[in-house]
């Protein structure tokens, strides 16, 4: 029964993906083109390597997993569940948890660690230093990660992971691809020009008019699949 209404959740979440995905769009058309030095293209050329490197170096799948357990148990903590034992290994992991729900399962999928914690260094050491100079290699560094947190998602969702049959697939996917954009345009606000009124505007629009055509087409699809009644006119 779970499942089922997860199924249906997940299949009314899809007009939402379209949504985020046009927000998304839009925050990145917002965002001004500069293009003197290397600082704007720091973070996706650390990404590009991250990606190039996932298919042509060994793969880490011990530091994936190791990011994938401590997520679960980060998230675990936030949601009040108490941690117990964690095992790591290049075939898998585990971490025993006192409760888990969607959130906890999914969070390795759209939850960035290794990015987090670089983003978090970073601002904690600049409150004792002075770090601007360093700020191309932070964010190769930013790409690096979140290249390597794309990559090993993308391919561990190419395999049967019990998080995601927990869940359902249609549900997972949804709420991991919305997750993702989420944090991606909450980065995009709090280093660019767009602002949250400016992408809550955006946002809003488009949930109206994704939903009113959703809804439009199924009232037609509906019309469509009435039998026609006999003309009874004399």
């Amino acid at each position: 029964m779970k499942k089922l209404l997860k199924f249906i959740v997940g299949l009314m979440l899809l007009p939402l993906c379209w949504v985020f995905s046009r927000t998304l769009f839009f925050l990145l058309r917002s965002v001004p083109a500069e293009t003197s030095g290397w600082i704007p293209w720091a973070l996706p050329a650390g990404f590009l390597v991250s990606v190039i490197g996932f298919f042509l170096l060994p793969r880490a799948f011990r530091t994936y997993v190791l990011a994938h357990e401590l997520t679960h148990a980060l998230w675990g903590l936030l949601m009040g569940a108490k941690v117990g034992r964690m095992k790591v290994g290049k075939e898998g992991g585990h971490v025993m948890l006192s409760k888990s729900n969607f959130i906890i399962s999914l969070a390795p999928y759209f939850f960035p660690l290794y990015t987090g914690l670089v983003i978090a260094a970073w601002y904690i050491v600049g409150v004792f230093y002075d770090v601007s100079a360093w700020e191309p290699w932070w964010l190769a560094a930013v790409g690096l990660t979140w290249g390597f947190h794309v990559t090993f998602t993308v391919y561990m969702l190419s395999q049967r992971q019990p998080d995601v049959h927990e869940n359902g697939r249609l549900f997972s996917y949804a709420v991991i691809y919305l997750a993702n954009l989420l944090l991606v345009g909450l980065w995009i606000i709090l280093i660019g020009t767009p602002t949250f009124a400016e992408a809550w505007n955006t946002l809003s629009a488009e949930t109206v008019m994704a939903y009113s055509a959703v809804w439009s087409a199924a009232l037609a699809a509906w019309e469509r699949s009435k039998p026609l009644m006999p003309d009874t006119a004399p």
